[in-house]
Formats: C-alpha cells, structure tokens, sequence
C-alpha cells in the first residue's frame, strides 16, 4: 500500500468531517491498491457499483450513453478525489451509466461492504459519509442549475473559473459534452473567452 495515498485521503477527507483515531485507522485499513490501462471501462451501465475508488494518478469520466449512441459527460475525477458509480454505489442497484478511464491511473479502493461495516460499527463515520453526499448533491444541484439556466460562454467562464486545469488534463470532446455544448461552439469559447 502506497502510504502517500492514504496520507492524501486523509487530507480530504480532513474538512468534510473529523475521525478519531480509531476510526481513522480502521477507515485507512480497508484499502487497497488498484491500476487501470488508459479508456479502461470500470463499470458498464447495468452493473452494480462494486467499489469506491480514491484517485492517486489519471483522469477518469462517467458518462451516459442514449439510444442513439450519443454520450453525455456527467462528471470527471482526478487526483486527489473519489471516484466510482456513486449512486450505484451507495443504492447497491444497477449502474445507469458507465465509469471508464481517460488516462492510465492510479487508485485505491474498497468495498461496499467494508463501508457498509465501518457506518454500522461507527456513528461517526455514518456522519462523515452523510457529509460527503450531501456535499456531493449540493455539488450535483448547482451544476443542474448551470447546465439548465447559463449560456454557453457561462457554462464555460464557471468551469475555468472552478477547474482550469481540466483544459490540459481532458480532451476538448469530453469537456464539450461535460457542458452540454457542440465542439465546435467549445472550440469558438476556448478561443475567445478569458478569464
């Protein structure tokens, strides 16, 4: 087990909620390593989410794909930061979306199950868990509200302000799709607009 790995999961999870130390260590014991080849497919849509997974290295997107074989970008991760079917995940149903890497990467990971034993064995870590999706669907509603209700040149001015790493991390593509806008108009923006 890579010990920086579990020294940055600690960092992030550090803000969300405070464990103590033997939840800390019971937390850090259920990892594990895990690598994958660039454009890995994770989890297909239809499968259950079997593993929360923390970043280390690469960048991977889940994505949905319509009847028409057309896809949309629903989120990216990267390091330092969970990754995986959340909904899938935490629901234990079947996934409606696939989870694939863009890059080689690197991760640690555990089970549904090993979570499931820690909320159930510790009140505190229950509330650390509850934190970290309520962040996520304050996270998730926000971005609803942008895809819905701001301009192209919105949608893109708000991702370079929140990540403007993204541009040299993801191809163009799936940014495009991650903002609900056609390529070409991607490529005008990225052209034009400042920040």
């Amino acid at each position: 087990m890579n010990p920086s790995a579990i020294e940055e999961l600690k960092k992030f999870i550090s803000p969300i909620h405070t464990l103590h130390e033997e939840e800390w260590n019971a937390f850090a014991s259920i990892w594990q390593p895990f690598s994958a080849k660039r454009k890995e497919l994770l989890t297909a849509a239809g499968e259950t989410e079997k593993y929360l997974y923390f970043v280390t290295e690469g960048v991977q997107r889940a994505f949905y794909l319509g009847e028409d074989d057309k896809e949309a970008t629903i989120v990216f991760t990267y390091p330092y930061s969970f990754s995986g079917v959340a909904d899938s995940f935490l629901l234990q149903q079947p996934s409606r979306y696939h989870l694939e890497t863009l890059t080689k990467s690197e991760f640690i990971r555990t089970t549904y199950q090993q979570i499931q034993d820690l909320m159930d064995r510790y009140h505190n870590f229950e509330k650390l868990i509850r934190k970290a999706t309520s962040y996520t669907l304050a996270g998730v509603l926000e971005r609803q509200i942008e895809l819905q209700c701001f301009s192209a040149e919105q949608k893109f001015r708000t991702l370079l302000k929140r990540s403007p790493h993204v541009l040299t991390l993801i191809p163009h593509k799936y940014l495009a799709s991650y903002l609900g806008i056609d390529a070409t108009t991607f490529s005008k923006l990225l052209g034009t607009v400042r920040v």
